[in-house]
């Protein structure tokens, strides 16, 4: 089933105002769902309030990495090299140029080599190994 369709599906489904939708086309299947709650809260019951020290509200976030951020430019599973077992695009310490392909992101069975974007050297790795990325996630800073 294409994403059109799904999009298309969802939309439906937001605005028809049903709560679940399940359709399948031969061994596809999909099911959605708004994710409401089971029954309406009690009129007679207020929400809790919780009061945190402003001190304790915001937990420090580690500093950004100094650099050129390349960024995934879809979801998908990030990859360091083309095939199991072979050597990565890129280590640490190593010299890019544009279009220097640094990772590949798996994305519905297509394989999309990324590119490095500017030139620079591998300062950091982001993102492991076969694991999923989100768009616009840093994979790599550049020095």
């Amino acid at each position: 089933m294409d994403l059109r369709k799904i999009k298309t599906l969802i939309d439906l489904v937001q605005q028809s105002g049903i709560d679940e939708l399940e359709i399948s086309e031969g061994e596809e299947k999909v099911r959605i769902s708004r994710g409401r709650q089971a029954g309406p809260a009690p009129a007679a019951m207020a929400p809790a309030q919780v009061v945190v020290p402003a001190a304790e509200a915001a937990p420090a976030e580690p500093a950004a990495p100094e650099g050129h951020a390349i960024k995934s430019p879809m979801v998908g599973t990030f990859y360091r090299s083309a095939a199991p077992g072979s050597k990565p695009f890129v280590e640490l310490g190593q010299a890019v140029k544009v279009g220097d392909t640094v990772c590949i992101i798996e994305a519905m069975k297509l394989l999309n080599e990324i590119e490095a974007d500017q030139d620079g050297i591998i300062k950091t790795i982001l993102a492991e190994n076969g694991q999923p990325v989100e768009y616009g996630q840093p994979l790599f800073i550049l020095e």
